[in-house]
């Protein structure tokens, strides 16, 4: 009996010193939809939240998007353990297809070197132009 208590001392031990310590960052969503919209409509502007579920403080270094159509800005300074915080993306609503990456450095311990991916995804329709000197139609002949 001494043993086998002896034994699930020491695997428990065990189990407590491989649980990960530090900062965890963890999204509401790693994908944000823009759906079907326009420039006209919509000023490009969408958050990525976040939770620091770690006992240390979240220190994010840099967030880059996969090309300059898209300008993240997130908060510099750390966040607490139990506190959250957005990434701010601005898109800049040229009609067509969106499919961007924006990728997170952080000192999170949860994610592969801290690195996550986030995407943005929808699609931008061009406003219909009405040109007045195109003839209207009017009635047939009579």
């Amino acid at each position: 009996m001494k043993r086998l208590l002896g034994f699930f001392a020491v695997l428990l031990l065990t189990t407590v010193s491989y649980a990960q310590s530090g900062a965890k960052m963890e999204f509401k969503s790693d994908t944000v939809d823009y759906g079907n919209t326009s420039k006209e409509t919509d000023n490009g502007i969408r958050f990525f939240e976040f939770t620091n579920t770690g006992d240390a403080p979240l220190i994010i270094k840099d967030v880059k998007s996969s090309c300059g159509c898209t300008v993240p800005s997130w908060p510099k300074e750390p966040i607490a353990p139990g506190k959250s915080g957005k990434i701010e993306v601005k898109y800049n609503m040229t009609p067509g297809p969106i499919r961007k990456t924006i990728t997170v450095q952080s000192n999170a311990v949860n994610h592969s070197d801290g690195v996550v991916a986030l995407k943005i995804k929808g699609d931008v329709t061009k406003k219909e132009e009405v040109n007045i000197l195109d003839k209207k139609k009017s009635l047939p002949n009579q």
